[in-house]
């Protein structure tokens, strides 16, 4: 269980430490040159927090001294990523060059808060996906990357799924992966939660929750949260384990 926008704002780090501190989230996925990154990062720290970068093209910086340089280069990518729906999946030779410098931007603020260059890496509204960072090879090699939204059959549309798996594969080849990964919403019906929980039982399952929003902060923190993991109790941190095969 991992939960993103760690550092957004002080009520999102809180609710997420709630919730990491009574054992309902393994993980933190950390935004930097944000208005509580500086806090953020040493609540970790202090409290040992499995924490990796939650990259962000698309939200405007919110910390105090941000350099206009960077805030420059992200406004340009947020612009760009936010005009349609389909700018993320198409390569813009025009960008690459700030792609590139707000990605090495963000790791290096990362690797200033947290002492280490990050190990695990995903995307504010999951843009670490998009074309010019894919692509590009922009993420380190090696790392933990989030994969792709796992769905059903009928779920979504053949083309949507197909696009999906070709990400996926696209990934795999640079990059260390979990077998399938959901969104902690919806939270009813039960049942769909409870078929993740059964999956996480075989394969490795990332699923993404966001505590500051009260639904699910409640539920994680709730009996029936308790009583529908089970035996399945979230990681201790992001944990792989070795011996489980990744489907890509």
């Amino acid at each position: 269980m991992n939960a993103d926008d760690w550092g957004l704002n002080c009520e999102t780090t809180d609710r997420t430490l709630d919730c990491v501190l009574c054992g309902a989230v393994s993980s933190v996925s950390a935004m930097v040159f944000m208005e509580d990154s500086e806090r953020a990062a040493e609540i970790a720290l202090d409290n040992g927090i499995d924490v990796g970068l939650h990259l962000n093209f698309t939200a405007s910086f919110s910390a105090p001294g941000v350099s206009r340089k960077i805030a420059e280069h992200q406004i340009r990518l947020s612009e760009y990523l936010l005009r349609n729906r389909f700018a993320q999946v198409i390569f813009h030779p025009g960008l690459n060059s700030s792609f590139e410098y707000i990605v090495a931007a963000q790791i290096a603020e990362f690797a200033r808060l947290y002492g280490r260059e990050p190990e695990r890496l995903d995307g504010h509204h999951h843009m670490h996906l998009c074309a010019n960072v894919l692509f590009g090879g922009l993420l380190p090699s090696g790392t933990m990357v989030r994969r792709s939204f796992s769905f059903q059959p009928g779920e979504k549309s053949i083309v949507n799924r197909w696009y999906r798996k070709a990400l996926d594969r696209v990934l795999g080849r640079r990059h260390r992966l979990t077998d399938f990964f959901f969104s902690i919403q919806p939270l009813v019906p039960l049942s769909r939660l409870q078929k993740i929980v059964d999956l996480s039982r075989h394969f490795m399952v990332e699923m993404e929750t966001h505590p500051q929003v009260p639904a699910e902060h409640a539920f994680l923190k709730g009996e029936e949260f308790r009583n529908l993991v089970g035996d399945s109790a979230a990681a201790l941190g992001y944990a792989i384990v070795p011996n489980l095969t990744t489907q890509v």
